[in-house]
């Protein structure tokens, strides 16, 4: 076995057998926009030059990598499908022209417009766009692949806006047979991988686009590896990178051989080139799978090996390989809330984003990801305190500013709020969310003036609960932890600060930050702890509630007080009509509110009174 490195970050495999034929196949990993055609197609084409002059034979992108992923309704309109077969054709054309012609290129992207069966169509059902994978070859589309199975669970809506695939597709390169499946094709055990599976195939390439969430590695990586040994070939599984509104991706494209065995494996979170050479089974004479379309391809000759040394060509040199390195799971979250915040921030043209720096563990996680994530040059803080705000609130909020580099400012709210309290006569909770809503009107006309992304700063339990103020603290137009339990919130900061302190860094959170009773500072000696129960009794209810879907008597059987119990769920159903008008944020779990988690506002069982 020779095995191969690539300098300048980008990872190259060689597995040699002899008697064995050997492909050798790049994985582009890559961060598209949704809906820029045309720099996704320039992105991709710079990456296939690049894996071209590092010997590959084969380019692999991710699902829909020419637009995106998701298009949601994009997927409905003519010009838009169109466009996207027109941009594919241009890739075609413009690989030949740059001298890749002989480059095998699979890229995913939407096409259309189709006439939908009549079995499906209706006014609801207006599908016209499939989600395809084309294999490009000397300037022209040679073959296409259209996804069997439209996932319409968690947070994909595909069926709504897809027609399936129908047809199976196996390439045939340099002798070597390959099969092609989309993302979802290859979890189901029906369809495409049922039909192949009675076909010797030596590979499958997988083009992905598989949201991150938590512990999602857990079931991802052992299916790739199952489906491996189960068919009996080598898998080639690229995933996209990056932020798209409230999704975000990991990466981890991987490349398994017959026996699940790891042989590459891609960085997470960052765009990422790798190429991977097996030594794969010769195909023999053997009949077609029903409704299976097999094309046939030459590839370019190696262009690396001793005899390559005698013609001149480019040798790269054979070092030890490398896959990726597992990470900390607060390390693999954080990144994942930096991603998704950078994203969201840089793809919609932000040049800078401000928020509320309170000198709560809110404020502070939401400003040191921000920091991160595009620079603390481009964050502004801004304190807001009230006659209620303790000096060691202040203290913190700054300190964090002068550790992390972020711009600072200081606006009372104490005389802006007073009139409302005079002219209103207002008390009790009226009292207390005027100020927060002051707060919200000050970050508002500041980001109007200055042109910034306000960010919010509500954590998962508070936004379960409805422990926030609507147009108050939830003002903003991207949330970085609403998808992060309040107890995490706590781990990711100490979790910082000891990266802060490895890499001989001040820490950026104020240790005062992190210990202190959480409070809204919006009356004399408030605490959460006055409305909820703590909040790792709290999170462990909500986990169970709702990533886990059980119910009042299920979570009371897992030994939780059924009185507490009630009045959380009561205070989950209540908030319902609150969080549907809040910021979207990066999803890190299996069951985020948005896109996964959809329930009515208006039901018996609820009882919704604005706060």
């Amino acid at each position: 076995m020779a095995l191969t490195y690539c300098e300048n970050g980008e990872n190259c495999l060689t597995i040699r057998l002899l008697g064995m034929p050997s492909i050798r196949v790049a994985i582009a990993q890559t961060n598209p926009i949704v809906g820029d055609l045309g720099g996704n197609r320039e992105r991709l084409v710079e990456m296939a030059a690049a894996a071209w002059e590092r010997g590959a034979q084969v380019f692999l992108t991710g699902e829909l990598a020419i637009s995106g992923y998701p298009i949601e309704d994009l997927a409905l309109r003519d010009d838009f499908l169109q466009r996207a077969r027109e941009v594919v054709d241009h890739m075609a054309s413009q690989l030949h022209q740059r001298g890749l012609g002989d480059l095998v290129v699979l890229v995913g992207h939407p096409d259309g417009p189709f006439p939908p069966p009549t079995d499906l169509y209706s006014p609801a059902h207006p599908q016209q766009a499939k989600n395809c994978v084309s294999v490009l070859h000397n300037g022209q589309v040679v073959a296409r692949y259209a996804k069997h199975h439209l996932p319409n669970y968690s947070v994909f809506d595909e069926f709504r806006t897809f027609l399936p695939g129908e047809e199976n597709l196996i390439l045939r390169l340099g002798g070597v047979d390959c099969g092609v499946v989309i993302c979802e094709d290859l979890w189901r055990d029906d369809g495409p991988v049922e039909t192949l599976s009675g076909y010797p195939l030596a590979a499958l390439f997988v083009p992905n686009a598989s949201p991150f969430e938590r512990d999602k590695d857990d079931v991802r990586l052992p299916l790739v590896t199952r489906r491996a040994k189960e068919m009996d070939l080598a898998v080639y599984y690229a995933n996209l990178v990056g932020g798209q509104d409230d999704l975000v991706f990991d990466g981890d494209s991987v490349v398994v051989d017959h026996s699940g065995t790891v042989h590459a494996r891609s960085p997470l979170f960052v765009e990422h080139l790798q190429v991977v050479t097996l030594d794969l089974p010769e195909a023999g004479d053997h009949p077609l799978p029903e409704d299976t379309q097999r094309v046939e391809l030459p590839l370019a000759p190696p262009r690396t090996g001793p005899s390559d040394a005698d013609t001149g060509a480019d040798v790269v040199a054979e070092v030890a390989a490398e896959v990726a390195a597992e990470r900390d799971d607060l390390d693999v979250v954080w990144n994942a809330l930096v991603t998704g915040t950078r994203d969201y921030v840089n793809k919609n043209g932000f040049p800078s984003v401000m928020l509320g720096l309170s000198g709560g563990i809110d404020s502070a996680v939401c400003a040191v990801i921000a920091a991160d994530a595009i620079g603390p040059e481009r964050v502004h803080a801004v304190s807001l305190p009230s006659r209620h705000s303790s000096d060691h609130s202040r203290d913190d909020a700054r300190e964090l500013a002068d550790a992390t580099g972020i711009g600072y400012r200081v606006e009372p709210i104490a005389d802006l709020v007073a009139p409302f309290d005079d002219q209103l006569g207002l008390s009790g909770l009226a009292a207390e969310n005027v100020q927060a809503r002051v707060r919200g009107v000050l970050l508002m006309s500041l980001s109007n003036q200055e042109g910034h992304l306000v960010l919010t700063t509500g954590n998962k339990s508070e936004l379960a609960v409805g422990y926030s103020t609507i147009y108050g603290d939830s003002v903003g137009g991207y949330a970085p932890i609403k998808d992060v339990p309040k107890t995490m919130v706590w781990e990711l900061a100490r979790w910082r600060n000891a990266r802060a302190l490895t890499e001989g860094k001040t820490p950026p959170i104020p240790v005062s930050s992190i210990e202190k009773s959480p409070s809204a500072e919006l009356r004399p000696d408030q605490t959460d702890q006055d409305s909820l129960p703590d909040y790792d009794t709290l999170d462990r209810i909500l986990q169970l509630l709702i990533v886990e879907g059980r119910d009042h008597p299920q979570i009371v059987e897992a030994g939780f007080d059924s009185d507490t119990v009630a009045d959380i769920v009561r205070l989950v159903d209540r908030a319902e009509w609150k969080r549907r008008q809040g910021a979207i944020g990066p999803r890190i779990s299996s069951v985020a509110f948005g896109r996964d988690r959809r329930l009515p506002v208006t039901a018996r069982n609820q009882s919704v009174r604005p706060q």
